[in-house]
């Protein structure tokens, strides 16, 4: 028996992926007749159809269902330790592959890549950005070798991702110079539902975060007149720049704008205190579990008045596999992003 070989399996998932022998001829650079001969050999092989021929169209058979999810974690598996390989040169080439959110992606890694680079300089960094969702279930398949994200891990994936706090960052309300709040600088928490708002969609760790905090404060997201819903923070700050409504967003994001005095951070007191409520900052606590205790002070209270400013601050979150081989150059840049943590107070958790 002669056995499959890695051409073969590469030759197979292109066909599998295409459906099409031609086209999966012209991705591999090869001709038709080799793609038609490598898929008939292993067919012939293990005495199975991968293919089923239909008139001049092909559908994928159960066995190459079967052989397709495992050809990929064996040339995924072939890569890392190419890579692997690669790296026992001192670090001085090599591949490093990221995925982050959008604002982590946008605002904050740039500066750390840049360092990384300073001192690896022959090391190709590909970092992909989306939104928090898509950066989890990218890292739980081995699409990344590392991820950054300000939102939360899904069940479904909370038995196959660490994670551990690299960074923090604030959520500001703000408004823009046509919006009644501009002049007034801070309002209570029950004229949150007194305006429009603009709104990110719900995959967004930044929008994860605002309900979270919406929450915590009493205020169902229902209660408020959503307007618009965008896919990326930029686009919500375009529209509140121009007037309308108010928005959450990181201070990241919007630093230049407020300098600029484009727009205005709100602060929002909570007066519940004064109702019999419990103030912010503890209902907070009491809201969450004891991981998310450690891993998030998503309301925290500066007096004034003998009132309390509520605060939505969140942690930056460097997410890997658990089980995953790490090559070494993503062990180097993980080491270096726990180091950049200032106040050292970052914690370890693995989600079980």
């Amino acid at each position: 028996m002669a056995g499959m070989t890695l051409e073969q399996l590469k030759i197979f998932l292109a066909v599998a992926q295409n459906l099409h022998f031609t086209r999966a001829a012209e991705e591999l650079y090869i001709t038709q007749p080799a793609v038609s001969a490598a898929i008939h050999n292993l067919e012939q092989e293990y005495g199975v159809k991968l293919f089923h021929r239909i008139g001049r169209h092909i559908e994928i058979a159960e066995a190459g269902k079967l052989l397709q999810v495992e050809a990929q974690k064996i040339l995924d598996q072939v890569s890392l330790t190419e890579r692997g390989l690669r790296e026992l040169n001192n670090l001085q080439r090599g591949e490093l592959k990221l995925g982050s959110s959008l604002t982590i992606g946008n605002y904050w890694l740039p500066s750390k890549i840049s360092e990384f680079k300073s001192q690896y300089p022959g090391i190709q960094i590909d970092c992909t950005l989306a939104n928090a969702e898509t950066i989890c279930v990218g890292t739980a398949m081995g699409q990344f070798d590392l991820g950054l994200v300000e939102g939360d891990v899904k069940p479904a994936l909370q038995n196959t991702l660490d994670y551990e706090i690299v960074a923090s960052d604030r959520l500001q309300i703000v408004v823009g110079q046509k919006h009644p709040w501009f002049e007034w600088g801070e309002v209570d928490l029950s004229q949150l539902t007194q305006t429009p708002w603009v709104m990110r969609v719900r995959e967004s760790g930044t929008q994860q975060r605002f309900e979270e905090a919406l929450q915590n404060w009493g205020i169902n997201l229902s209660e408020l007149n959503v307007i618009l819903v965008f896919t990326s923070g930029e686009m919500a700050k375009a529209a509140i720049e121009n007037g309308v409504g108010a928005t959450g967003i990181s201070e990241l994001m919007v630093k230049k704008e407020i300098q600029l005095g484009t727009l205005r951070a709100i602060r929002v007191v909570d007066n519940r205190e004064s109702n019999g409520a419990i103030p912010s900052a503890v209902t907070e606590q009491l809201a969450l579990t004891s991981a998310e205790r450690l891993a998030l002070s998503a309301v925290e209270g500066s007096r004034s008045a003998g009132y309390a400013y509520a605060e939505i601050v969140r942690p930056f979150f460097k997410i890997k596999h658990r089980q995953r081989f790490q090559t070494a150059l993503s062990k180097v840049f993980e080491q270096m992003l726990i180091s950049s943590v200032l106040d050292g107070s970052h914690q370890h958790f693995s989600v079980i």
